[in-house]
This record gives C-alpha cells, sequence and structure tokens, in this order.
C-alpha cells in the first residue's frame, strides 16, 4: 500500500449473523479518526445495549499510528479482541473500529466458538460497510512574484495537488497547497526549477 493513501469505512454499519448456541452477536463499524473517537464509539454502543453481558472490540488507526488495540472484555483471553482485530487487518481497512456486542444465550461456547462467533459478526459488520480511498496530503506554500503565476499553477496539473488557498500582496502571490505526501518534496524542486529559483518555499 503506498505511504500516502488507505482505506477506510465511509460511514457506520452493522450485521447479525445467526445465533450461536442461543447468544446473539451483533457486530457494528465505524469510522474513527483517532482513539478518542474510537473509544467513544464503544463507549456509545456499551450505554446503548447496556443488558448485554460482553462488549467486544479492536481499533486500527493509521498507516503510520501506533499499534492497534482490542479488548475481549471479559470473555477468555484472546477469544474475542483479537478475532475482531484481525477481521479488520485481513480487510487491510485503517482508521476503523469494531465493536461486538453479545448477548449470551445460555450455553458456553468454548474459546474456539467464540473465536468463530466474534470474528464472523465483526466481519459482517465490516463487510456490509462502504470503503473509500482516503490520500493523506501535506501543506506546500509558494510564494512567488506575479510574472511567475503560469509556471506556479502549472504544477497543479503536474502533481496530485489541491488549491487550498491562495492571498496576494504588492510582491506578488502565496499559494497553499494539499499535496500527496510523497510528492510534496518533488513539487517544492518543480516549483524552484520552474521559477528559476525566483519562487520561495515558505
Amino acid at each position: 500500500m503506498a505511504s500516502d493513501q488507505y482505506r477506510t469505512l465511509s460511514g457506520p454499519a452493522s450485521a447479525e449473523p445467526p445465533k450461536v448456541k442461543g447468544s446473539r452477536f451483533w457486530g457494528e463499524v465505524f469510522p474513527a479518526a483517532s482513539a478518542d473517537q474510537a473509544l467513544a464509539h464503544v463507549e456509545a454502543v456499551r450505554a446503548r445495549e447496556h443488558a448485554a453481558t460482553h462488549h467486544c472490540w479492536a481499533y486500527r488507526l493509521g498507516p503510520d499510528a501506533p499499534a492497534p488495540r482490542s479488548s475481549d472484555d471479559g470473555e477468555p483471553g484472546g477469544s474475542a479482541g483479537v478475532p475482531i482485530l484481525r477481521e479488520i487487518e485481513g480487510r487491510s481497512l485503517y482508521h476503523v473500529v469494531a465493536v461486538v456486542t453479545r448477548y449470551y444465550g445460555g450455553t458456553k461456547l468454548g474459546v474456539g466458538g467464540l473465536v468463530r462467533a466474534y470474528g464472523e459478526a465483526a466481519g459482517a459488520a465490516l463487510d456490509a460497510g462502504r470503503r473509500r480511498l482516503v490520500v493523506v496530503r501535506v501543506p506546500v506554500q509558494l510564494a512567488f512574484a506575479f510574472d511567475d503565476t503560469a509556471p506556479a499553477m502549472r504544477l497543479l496539473d503536474l502533481f496530485d495537488a489541491e488549491l487550498a488557498g491562495q492571498s496576494y500582496t504588492a510582491e506578488g502571490t502565496t499559494l497553499t497547497l494539499a499535496v500527496r505526501r510523497s510528492q510534496a518534496e518533488a513539487l517544492g524542486a518543480a516549483f524552484v526549477e520552474a521559477t528559476s529559483g525566483r519562487g520561495r518555499l515558505l
């Protein structure tokens, strides 16, 4: 995967596979920009489904973020949170939190049964969600004289850059670009060359 793009969910989704020996496993997934946002989704589900037996979860943030986290919420170690996380990782998704709520049906499933049930519910919810591709952009500011406007603006066509803002002074123009992270350095070098060294990177 390119270092400056990743796939995530475009919105929440949920799914509930058939009961397993009387137990309900309800999977819900959400996009999450941060760890705090991911945990807020977990707590919102916990508050809404307060009568449930367990709320097991996992989240994975950006490609450069700290290690993902998961919780078994009282289930045997490794039987819930890790299988949920595997479903997220297996779909190469980032900035996603998955919560699986269990209503106990009276029959113990064993670790293997729990692994399958939690993984299945998380996977079904993830598959129900729509995907979107996110491009990681960084700001680059270019300052140049009015006479260099044409070569500076041409960079927008040569690179994956979006115009985020522009301002004017008596000396010329300042452009703020949102540039694909992997192209920021090359764009800066091309700008200096295109303006024969007259332009400045701020």
